[in-house]
């Protein structure tokens, strides 16, 4: 094969395109292959601190959950207290009030069983005195029945 004009030709040819592509094509395309590049880095770097906001927003976000549990659980705390004191309370009102009511009940029987103390003395006096009367088969006169029936009943 011998060089000839055609081979020598197309040799220029292709140094000319060589050489325009370098000096023209070629630096607008690595500026957009760069300028893409530092772009995708800031949008690597952007996510990076996206994850970072998120990871401290969610860290923030257990914590207040966490206050609000604790808060929660005194309330809860609190509430089951104030449930026992109203509880004791009501128990101890209402011992007061069964003490008051037995006392009461023991004054109501007292004063009862004085009446029917009361009641049997004087029938047992009179039933004493008609006794009396018959085994004496006399009449007493009514100061004397008197005097008699107040002495028996301080002796019962």
């Amino acid at each position: 094969m011998d060089p000839n004009l055609t081979l020598i030709g197309q040799s220029i040819a292709m140094i000319v395109f060589v050489w325009f592509c370098m000096k023209f094509i070629w630096p607008p395309i690595m500026n957009a292959i760069e300028e893409r590049q530092k772009q995708i880095a800031a949008g690597l770097a952007a996510a990076e601190k996206g994850q970072a906001k998120l990871e401290q927003a969610t860290a923030e976000a257990e914590g207040i959950i966490a206050d609000a549990r604790k808060q929660a659980t005194g309330i809860l705390d609190q509430a089951h207290s104030f449930a026992n004191e109203i509880v004791s309370e009501g128990k101890s009102d209402g011992v007061k009030e069964r003490d008051r009511q037995l006392a009461a009940a023991k004054a109501d029987i007292e004063q009862e069983a004085n009446r029917a103390r009361e009641g049997l003395r004087g029938e047992v006096s009179a039933i004493a005195i008609a006794s009396a009367e018959k085994i004496l088969q006399r009449e007493i006169d009514a100061k004397q029945h008197e005097d008699i029936l107040s002495k028996l009943a301080a002796e019962l």
